[in-house]
């Protein structure tokens, strides 16, 4: 199984905001959509804000693989649905988002965001 590497944790995990363009059955990309992306140790997390009815979200749900770009790095990714640390994930968008967007950070705090997270394992 692929690991990120220290380099992409970094880039990625710092990157104001990530690009993730999900995966068709017929292999295709769609569109991408710009999202938070938070990193927990070495982990890579993104929430859906409107929670699993979101557009983007169902659209994930195809084949759960996607190409992701952030801060210059590109990788093919896995969807995997979590809901383990939870609490965590909750800090690490309150640390890196709540101070610049303090009246939006909630929105990814929800109980239906947090049903909707996603950890991006490289493919």
């Amino acid at each position: 199984m692929a690991t990120w590497t220290y380099d992409e944790l970094a880039t990625i995990g710092s990157a104001e905001e990530l690009h993730l363009a999900s995966m068709r059955d017929a292999g295709s990309a769609r569109r991408p959509v710009t999202i938070w992306v938070v990193r927990n140790g070495d982990d890579l997390y993104v929430r859906s804000v409107y929670g699993r009815g979101s557009s983007w979200f169902r659209g994930a749900q195809t084949r759960h693989e996607a190409r992701v770009s952030a801060g210059g790095v590109e990788k093919d990714v896995a969807l995997v649905e979590t809901d383990e640390a939870a609490d965590q994930i909750d800090a690490a968008y309150q640390e890196k988002y709540g101070r610049r967007y303090p009246r939006i950070v909630d929105s990814v705090l929800t109980p239906e965001a947090r049903a909707a997270t996603l950890k991006l394992v490289p493919r």
